[in-house]
């Protein structure tokens, strides 16, 4: 018995070091990350003109972002659920959505005349949150309780 608190102790503390990396992550993503559009969402951004950006630093930064997060995610969900083939499809969809989300968001942003703002913000905002996994967990729960 108090092996098992001591492995639930040592989940706890890795569980709280990741959740600690999102947050870091999140905190300073001004300092890490080349993203003009921080700013820009932040400002009444339905008047203003799309930002200039540098398009390939800005794939980089946000598929450096995505990786970060998810490589986080999938840490988080090996420490909840101890199932590789969990972790095996969770990173079938982290590269299928990631690269959904990164050709969708570029395409918006240099192919279309008049990009619709907010489809730019929620793509963007799928690419630099942690969303997929406060989607995956529940998800997973859920299927492990019905088997």
């Amino acid at each position: 018995m108090l092996k098992k608190i001591l492995n639930n102790k040592t989940d706890i503390v890795i569980g709280l070091f990741l959740i600690g990396l999102l947050i870091a992550i999140r905190a300073f993503e001004n300092n890490l990350f080349y993203d003009p559009f921080l700013t820009y969402f932040k400002l009444n951004y339905t008047n203003l003109a799309l930002p200039i950006v540098n398009p390939v630093k800005l794939f980089l930064s946000l598929g450096f972002r995505y990786y970060l997060n998810s490589m986080i995610s999938l840490g988080m969900l090996f420490l909840l659920f101890k199932d590789i083939k969990i972790i095996k499809f969770s990173v079938f969809l982290y590269v299928l959505f990631g690269t959904v989300l990164m050709i969708s968001f570029f395409f918006m942003l240099y192919q279309m005349n008049e990009p619709n703002k907010m489809y730019l913000f929620y793509i963007r905002r799928f690419l630099i949150q942690p969303i997929f996994l406060i989607l995956f967990v529940p998800a997973f729960y859920y299927q492990k309780k019905i088997k």
